[in-house]
């Protein structure tokens, strides 16, 4: 008779990121306004000035905590700086006075960095696609826009496997797992109570 395994093997990181947030996920891509009808130039340079008014505060505090994972360069991987970019493009006027988002996930640990940076790492890997539709639908490209929508250009695949091998490289205790997991759920959370407030989203 066979022995009977005492645990059951505990997932992935990434594994337990995605089963966390695939239904968050999904959910928030279908309310986004990309492909919607009623898109134009006002709804997209609202919805940029409320892609700032997340990424602004959310960036600091990841800049400002303790608990940044050995090998994460977060410097590349800054959003801000082009977002900042495209408004200008936009004719927003100061937009360093924009709002900014107050609810924020926890960053208390360095799987906690890691759950964050799972959904501000993923929302990179659609912006060809998204690029590509901006640019049909309103003309718009990295110089008049829309060049958050394509932040990494050709890095993209490269820098999105550099994190997974980040993530690879850490314990997959339950604990970790837990912390990173909910971390990204949280992250997805506030990020759609922000867009409802700003009402961006469907």
């Amino acid at each position: 008779m066979s022995a009977t395994p005492l645990c059951q093997a505990l997932p992935s990181v990434l594994a337990a990121l995605r089963a966390q947030t695939g239904q968050m996920h999904s959910g928030l891509e279908k309310r986004m306004p990309f492909f919607s009808a009623r898109l134009d130039l006002s709804l997209y340079t609202r919805l940029i000035q409320a892609y700032y008014g997340f990424y602004q505060p959310l960036e600091a505090a990841l800049l400002g905590c303790a608990w940044l994972p050995a090998g994460l360069d977060l410097g590349e991987r800054l959003k801000v700086p082009t977002l900042l970019r495209d408004l200008q493009a936009l004719a927003v006027d100061q937009p360093h006075r924009l709002a900014l988002c107050t609810r924020l996930p926890a960053i208390d640990s360095p799987a906690s960095v890691l759950g964050v940076l799972y959904v501000l790492e993923g929302a990179t890997l659609g912006g060809q696609v998204l690029r590509r539709e901006m640019h049909a639908r309103l003309g718009l490209d990295e110089h008049s826009g829309a060049a958050f929508l394509d932040v990494y250009g050709r890095d993209t695949g490269r820098r999105w496997k550099a994190y997974l091998s980040l993530l690879d490289e850490q314990p997959t205790d339950a604990q970790f797992l837990q912390a990173a997991a909910l971390a990204a759920e949280s992250t997805f959370a506030c990020f759609e109570q922000w867009l409802d407030c700003q009402e961006i989203l469907s």
